[in-house]
């Protein structure tokens, strides 16, 4: 019997698109799954792979542009229909939300980066996987901005038609804190079966303190104190030291709050508009609550920060994505925030890999996932905060609030 408690185990074979740092392929391997190959372009990541999992091939070339479909399979070691998991998130950048916030739109469809999701439709037409799996940001399926949903339900439309399979994509929303990661991040992910099998999504089995007042049925969301307080220490290193014009101020913001503490409507000094800033500008994380999402490309002031005002070190960025700890990330600082930040949690990975295993093959599974952490009970008060500044003091003065929905930068920009 298999790690995952897999009885009469078949063989499972997955092939990995846009794999990154390899995070939903490690959750899939946990729960079963055989890595027959990763498509990765970035070579950080891939090196990434290669030191971590010597067992998984890489493609190459990485480029899946460069690559046909029949190369792929033939690479893995696969004929057309053998496949049985077909898996990745092709980039979100194009649908993201912060580059709608930022520059008041994006190109989505229209960006290169989106030519990914043909990339995706061509192998899946070729391969004609048992099951596909893919992930994005919610931004993909925005109301009156699902392009790119539009597109891959059409092209799955069409392979269809082509092929005489049933692919019917089931589209599911889901926050990877509500399975026991310790982490809100809120994701889009499409499930179809070649056969038109449906798939039920598990109920929750973590939830918010406010919701288990209505239920018995779960656990609490596991915290940042529980991912990595064992980590917590009053030295640390000084690269983790934050930079920039406001590096003085994140200490007088208490724990779970952002910059708005500092602005007319909070407990701090009316140095801001409310809501005049992106939701993560000088947002410091609480204790005994979940990570907000983990940023790929944080600047200087984006946080989430630590609850002693610094930086979160690589260790501790991967615990609360449920990287395990043998996991070592290639590359600069820099590229190892990236390649977290754009993983999927491996233990959502091991959810649907699990559930993939009862619900379509019928086989008995552990209902428990092995990636989350533990819950702790040794969780301290929160910090004590500093007073402002004297630099910061000459900054106090009446700020307009955002102007609303419609009426902001962004939206003059759309306009």
């Amino acid at each position: 019997m298999s790690k995952s408690g897999l009885n009469n185990r078949k063989v499972k074979t997955l092939i990995s698109l846009f794999s990154g740092a390899g995070g939903l392929d490690i959750g899939l391997a946990e729960a079963g799954f055989d890595v027959r190959l990763c498509v990765e372009i970035d070579e950080d990541a891939q090196e990434t792979i290669r030191i971590n999992h010597p067992g998984w091939a890489l493609a190459s070339p990485g480029d899946i542009h460069e690559l046909t479909p029949e190369n792929i399979l033939r690479q893995a070691g696969l004929k057309p229909k053998e496949l049985t998991l077909l898996a990745g998130g092709p980039p979100c950048q194009p649908f993201s939300k912060s580059g709608y916030w930022a520059s008041g739109d994006s190109a989505r469809l229209d960006d290169p980066r989106s030519n990914t999701l043909a990339a995706y439709l061509s192998v899946v037409g070729e391969a004609l996987p048992e099951i596909l799996l893919i992930e994005n940001v919610k931004g993909i399926n925005f109301k009156n901005k699902n392009e790119g949903m539009c597109y891959l339900l059409e092209g799955l439309g069409e392979i269809n038609q082509i092929s005489g399979v049933k692919y019917s994509p089931q589209i599911f929303n889901l926050n990877a804190a509500d399975y026991g990661v310790p982490q809100l991040r809120e994701r889009v992910f499409i499930i179809a079966h070649r056969e038109g099998l449906e798939f039920q999504l598990p109920k929750p089995t973590h939830m918010s303190d406010e919701e288990l007042s209505f239920t018995t049925s779960a656990d609490h969301h596991r915290t940042v104190w529980d991912a990595i307080g064992d980590l917590d220490s009053a030295v640390w290193s000084e690269d983790l030291n934050i930079q920039g014009k406001w590096q003085d101020l994140l200490p007088s913001i208490p724990e779970g709050q952002n910059y708005q503490w500092h602005t007319e409507r909070s407990g701090g000094k009316s140095i801001f508009g409310w809501r005049t800033r992106f939701w993560s500008f000088l947002l410091k994380l609480s204790k005994n609550k979940p990570s907000w999402t983990i940023q790929a490309q944080p600047g200087p002031a984006t946080g989430p920060f630590h609850w002693k005002s610094r930086q979160l070190s690589i260790r501790e960025l991967a615990r609360i994505q449920t990287f395990p700890d043998h996991i070592e990330f290639s590359g600069s600082r820099r590229s190892a925030i990236k390649q977290i930040g754009n993983a999927v949690p491996p233990a959502i990975g091991e959810l649907f890999g699990l559930e993939f295993c009862r619900q379509f093959f019928k086989e008995n599974v552990r209902t428990t996932l092995q990636l989350i952490p533990k819950k702790r009970k040794d969780c301290p008060g929160p910090e004590r905060c500093k007073p402002v500044p004297l630099k910061y003091l000459d900054l106090i003065g009446e700020y307009a609030d955002h102007p609303g929905t419609g009426k902001g930068p962004g939206a003059v920009l759309r306009k």
